[in-house]
Parts: C-alpha cells; structure tokens; sequence
C-alpha cells in the first residue's frame, strides 16, 4: 500500500461509514452518536483498480487542546500531516455549517490535495447542500452517498492521481495469496510455516483489561509516539486499532482494544459496540495481554477476561501496569502470586510481567513473556513421549474405578497446536471425573514445560488407532 488517505469533517457526517464502504468490512464502529470514532484507524481500501491505505479520523471539533475533544483533533491533524490525500466530508443533508466552513480553512492551509464530498447527496434533500459546498472554496464537490455506495465512480477519478493502481496479474496473484489456505478437518485455518515475527507474519499481540488500566499508554510508549489517544478520563478508547510495530527486528502486530466492564454496567449500545470489538480482537489475536492497574485491588472482572482469553484459546500474559506507583513492591508481589495461585488455574504457570507504561519500564521484560507465552501455545509432543507419559502417570495415579471397573486410557496423541489439544483414546471416557482431567492437564505443564496457554484434552471411546488389527476367523 502506497498512498495514503485521511477522511476528515466534523463530528457525525458518515466518515466512519465512507471508511467501511471503501474497505469493504464493518471495521470502524458506526452509530448516531455524534464522536464516535476518538482514534486514528488505518484499513486496505480498494476502489476499482485503486489499492490503499484509509484512514479513519476523530470528528473536528474546536475545543481547548488540553480538552478530550482537543486532543482528538490533534489526532486528526497528525492524520492529514502523513497523507498523501485528504476527502473533506460535509452532510450535504444538513447544508454548510459554520464548524465546516472553520475547518475548511484549516484544510485550505495544508499541501495535501484536498477532495470534497457531500455525502448522504442521495435524492432531492441533499441538493441544496451539494451548491452551498462551493462556498468552501474546496473546489467542485463530489456528492454521494456512502451507504448506498453512490458517487464512487466519480470518487475513482478524483483520487486516481494520488493512489496507486495495480494490474490484472498483480491483482490476480493478490486474490490467490488470500484464498490459498490450508484447512483442517474442523475447518480452521491451517497456517503456513513461515516464521512468527517476520514483516510477512508479525505476531497479532491483543492489549485488553479494564477502563482506564493504561492501555493506550503503554501502546504509546512502545510505539514512541502519541498514536494512541490518551488521558485521564476513563473508556477513551472505543474502536480496536491496530498498529505494526518491530521490536528488536522482530514484527509484532498490536491492537489496542476498548475497556471491558462488568457486563451488566455496559448499557449503551455505543459501549456494547466497543465491547464486541475488543472480543472480536481477543479472537483474532495470537497472544493476548490482559493489562491490570496495579494501584487497584485485583476484581472478578479481571478474572473474567482471563477465563475469556481460556475459553477462546489464546496465549495469555499478564501485564501489571503502572508499577512505578507501588511503594511497597515486596507486598504487592506477594499479593499477585497469591491470587495466581488461587484464581489462574486454568491457565496454571501464566507469565506475569510487571511494568509501567509512563514510563517505559519493563517493556522489553513483557514483550519478553509474550514471545514465551507463544511458544507454549505453539507446543508440539511426539506421540513416544506423550504415550510414554501417559503410562507414567496412569501408573502412579490410576483411573478411578466406576461400578467396580477401572477406565482403561489406552492411547494418547496430539492432533493440533495452537493451544495444544491432545486426545486420549480410552474405554468409557463419559465415566472419567473431571478432577482426574485436570490431574491429566496440571502434569502435561509440569512435564512438558507447557505454561501460560490453555491446554485442550478431549476422549475418544476406541482402540488404540495405529495398533495393527486383529485378523478375525
């Protein structure tokens, strides 16, 4: 992607909803709410033969620069700053409003060739709006509708100039990277053996938690800039961005997500919609580090989130922010393994990583526990030693006995990674307790050095599969 376009306009004008159309998914969140989107969000754009980058911006708004709708303007002008083209969106429904004729001065001042689009132009109540675009000095507006997906054809025109266009061939070998995967039996995606951690596949690394635990911080000071919108207000961050980053040469892709709250505090639609976005980046994500306020007692909240990021199968690290504010650090430490100990079993051997987003301590220590924590995920044991363990522990801590016979595990293997899933093949696996399965799963850990990852361990009633077949009559 070569080019790059920033959308700008006031508060409300369907920027969000250009974005999606031209990136052809439901990214940016959407909603009536005027300043729905607070950050900068990138997406692939395609517009006939035209291939590039999009960016979403804040409505512009004039406000004090201290003031959360400051700084949300501030985000938007470092956006038109780093564009190779601007489209300056007015609602042509509600006409030329003194806040679009403000910023259209502002956007008359930069370098950037500037296109004017008078969305929501579709029938008689737009046209009005479309003549009085020309005041803005803009030069002739483009009118269309971006939920209808009118007027694109000439939006194709005016920005063919400024972006990059492919060929045929390059789009047809584009199109065959993207549906030339693998899949498995269960239809999941089979990946492909290139190295985790390379510009070609960076490792997808989710930054979740609660409101206001220093999520957006600590992204910005990995970064080394203000990417991020940040402040002290709580639940700043509403849509999940993603950006690239390269850490020690290795390629990392992050994605900063929305404060998860307590279900039942979540009321607002346009809060739910945020929610659902931070889920749908935890499904996503290859890693997930789900970041505690370490100024604040440990919550059921927090266990909650964990037990998602189990259930969805992800690696899982666990980022102690704001540590620097601590003053007894020996107690507070003491305070975290034990609730380790009591509440993360069913992520048993978590890596914990203390640090402070502020000021950028322990970075490297958590990026660290990352890479770790995938490594785990990532495990593969042959069958010899998984079946030479399992008649280790079988013999030291049999199977309970059911109505006076003893359930026989037979066979072990291990079908996926990503977590590690096994299978034992055994007789009567509806009657094993579930206690006797985490006995099963506590010592694959402790044996095979497999921590901070879910671990999946299903049954299977049956012989053992690659023993030979008796020979009947």
């Amino acid at each position: 992607m070569g080019a790059t376009v920033a959308i700008i306009g006031r508060p409300n004008v369907g920027k969000s909803t250009l974005f999606n159309r031209l990136v052809g998914k439901r990214l940016a969140l959407v909603d009536d709410t005027p300043g729905v989107t607070r950050d900068r969000r990138p997406g692939d754009a395609r517009l006939g033969d035209l291939r590039f980058t999009i960016i979403d911006t804040a409505g512009l708004e004039d406000a004090d620069k201290e003031s959360l709708e400051g700084r949300m303007r501030r985000q938007t002008e470092e956006a038109i700053e780093t564009a190779d083209a601007v489209l300056f969106v007015i609602d042509a429904r509600a006409g030329v409003t003194p806040l679009d004729a403000h910023f259209a001065e502002v956007a008359r001042k930069t370098t950037r060739p500037v296109i004017l689009l008078a969305n929501k132009a579709e029938g008689r109540a737009g046209e009005s709006g479309l003549y009085e675009s020309y005041s803005l000095g803009l030069g002739d507006p483009i009118a269309i509708s971006a939920e209808h997906g009118e007027g694109l054809a000439d939006l194709y025109d005016a920005l063919k100039p400024h972006v990059d266009r492919v060929t045929e061939e390059e789009e047809a070998k584009r199109e065959e990277a993207i549906t030339n995967v693998d899949v498995d039996e269960d239809g999941e995606f089979v990946e492909d053996e290139e190295p985790v951690g390379t510009i070609e596949r960076p490792l997808r690394v989710a930054i979740v938690g609660r409101p206001n635990a220093g999520k957006s911080t600590l992204i910005n000071r990995m970064l080394g800039e203000d990417r991020m919108l940040t402040g002290p207000e709580a639940g700043i961050t509403r849509d999940s961005i993603s950006v690239d980053w390269v850490w020690r040469d290795r390629h990392i892709k992050l994605f900063d997500t929305a404060g998860i709250r307590k279900k039942a505090r979540v009321q607002e639609k346009l809060e739910k919609l945020s929610v659902a976005d931070a889920l749908r980046a935890i499904k996503f994500a290859e890693v997930v580090v789900v970041t505690l306020d370490a100024t604040m007692s440990f919550e059921k909240q927090d266990l909650q989130i964990i037990d998602l990021v189990a259930r969805e199968g992800r690696a899982l690290v666990i980022a102690i922010n704001k540590w620097d504010l601590i003053e007894d650090r020996e107690e507070a430490w003491k305070k975290i393994k034990d609730a380790n100990e009591r509440y993360f079993n069913q992520i048993r051997g978590v890596q914990i990583a203390t640090l402070s987003g502020q000021q950028g301590q322990g970075v490297d220590r958590l990026i660290e526990s990352v890479f770790t924590a995938y490594e785990a995920w990532n495990s593969r044991v042959s069958t010899a030693k998984l079946n030479r363990w399992l008649d280790k522990v079988t013999a030291n801590h049999p199977p309970p006995a059911v109505a006076g016979r003893r359930v026989r595990l037979r066979y072990m293997t291990q079908p996926k990674t990503r977590p590690p899933h096994f299978v034992v093949f055994c007789s009567r696996p509806e009657q094993l307790p579930e206690s006797y399965t985490r006995y099963l799963v506590n010592s694959l850990r402790q044996t095979f050095n497999i921590h901070g990852t879910p671990i999946r361990l299903s049954y299977r009633k049956g012989e053992n599969p690659y023993a030979p077949k008796r020979k009947r009559g």
